[in-house]
C-alpha cells in the first residue's frame, strides 16, 4: 500500500502544479487537460476534432465548444480545416502554448528524464508496465462509474 499511497501524492502534487500553470496564465483547470489530451494526440500522430476532444474530456458539445473557443481567443490552439474535406476541422495547439507549457513543465520533465536514467531496462519496464496498468485501471474504472 505504501507505493498506492506514494503514487496518489504523487498525482496530487502534479495536479497543484498544473492548476499554478492554469492560474498564473488565465485558464481553467479543463483548458490544460485539453492541451495536453491535443499534445498527446499530435503526438500519435492522430488528428483531433472537437468532438473526440469533447469525448476525451468528458464534455457535452456546448461545453467543448466553449472551451475551444475558449482556447483559440487566448491563442492556444487553433482550428484547421481539411484540405480534402472542407467540413472537416481539426484542433491543433499552437506552439506558442507549447512554448509555455514548457517553460513551466520543463524542469519538471527534466528531473522525471533524470531520474529515470538510474534504472535499467530491466527495471524501465516495469515501471512503464506498472503505470499502464494503472492508467488502464483509471480509464476502466472512469467508463465504469460513467455507465459505459
Amino acid at each position: 500500500m505504501e507505493i498506492v499511497h506514494l503514487l496518489r501524492a504523487v498525482v496530487v502534487d502534479l495536479g497543484r502544479h498544473s492548476a499554478r500553470f492554469a492560474q498564473r496564465n488565465g485558464m481553467h483547470p479543463t483548458d490544460v487537460r485539453a492541451l495536453i489530451v491535443l499534445m498527446d494526440a499530435a503526438r500519435a500522430g492522430k488528428d483531433t476534432s472537437a468532438g473526440q476532444l469533447g469525448a476525451a474530456l468528458g464534455l457535452n458539445s456546448a461545453g467543448t465548444t466553449a472551451l475551444v473557443d475558449r482556447l483559440e481567443r487566448a491563442g492556444h490552439v487553433r482550428r484547421v480545416r481539411s484540405e480534402r474535406d472542407r467540413r472537416k476541422v481539426t484542433i491543433e495547439v499552437d506552439e506558442r502554448a507549447i512554448a509555455l507549457g514548457l517553460q513551466h513543465f520543463g524542469p519538471l520533465i527534466d528531473r522525471a528524464v533524470g531520474l529515470l536514467r538510474e534504472y535499467d531496462e530491466r527495471e524501465l519496464a516495469a515501471i512503464k508496465g506498472f503505470l499502464t496498468g494503472m492508467q488502464e485501471a483509471a480509464t476502466q474504472e472512469g467508463e465504469r462509474a460513467d455507465g459505459h
